[in-house]
């Protein structure tokens, strides 16, 4: 049975979760926008992504005996500048998201819930490929700087990145 405070801390977490696959989606569409069709295929993907790490909460909390809540979502930005701005933005919020994972596995603890502590280790383990994979990301981009040939490059290597993953 979950406490009502790691309920409400999980069910914040939702919300968080839900708007991280809505800043991916705008990102996608910013992207395709953009002719970046490989970045917009690889923002899809995690757009999807994001909402099943969501869709774990909310079973996780209803399977303990509380109540998870769909709550209104904050509106993402529906533009980025540039390519590098735009995964600088999302490099930001996923640290921003480890820290809210980690300060729920503090609320655990604290409260000796062992079983909610356990399912939160997947979480934990996923953020720091999130907070990696966007990093080097960031650094290929550094890498090309402005040129075009390089950035249709990089497109076409996040495009094989993404498909990659479907097939692990």
């Amino acid at each position: 049975m979950l406490s009502k405070n790691i309920e409400k801390a999980l069910n914040n977490q939702i919300k968080l979760e839900a708007e991280s696959s809505q800043i991916y989606l705008s990102m996608a569409s910013w992207a395709e926008s953009q002719g970046f069709e490989g970045v917009a295929t690889f923002m899809y993907a995690h757009s999807d992504e994001e909402r099943q790490h969501m869709l774990k909460i909310v079973k996780f909390i209803n399977e303990r005996g509380g109540h998870a809540i769909v709550s209104e979502l904050d509106a993402p930005p529906i533009s980025f500048g540039m390519l590098k701005e735009m995964f600088k933005t999302l490099f930001d919020h996923e640290v921003m998201i480890s820290q809210k994972i980690n300060d729920l596995v503090e609320i655990t603890l604290q409260e000796k819930d062992y079983a909610t502590h356990n399912f939160l280790q997947w979480y934990v383990s996923e953020q720091i490929e999130e907070e990696s994979l966007a990093r080097n990301i960031l650094d290929k981009i550094s890498l090309i700087g402005d040129d075009k040939g390089g950035l249709y490059l990089f497109d076409n290597d996040v495009k094989m990145l993404t498909a990659n993953e479907t097939q692990i």
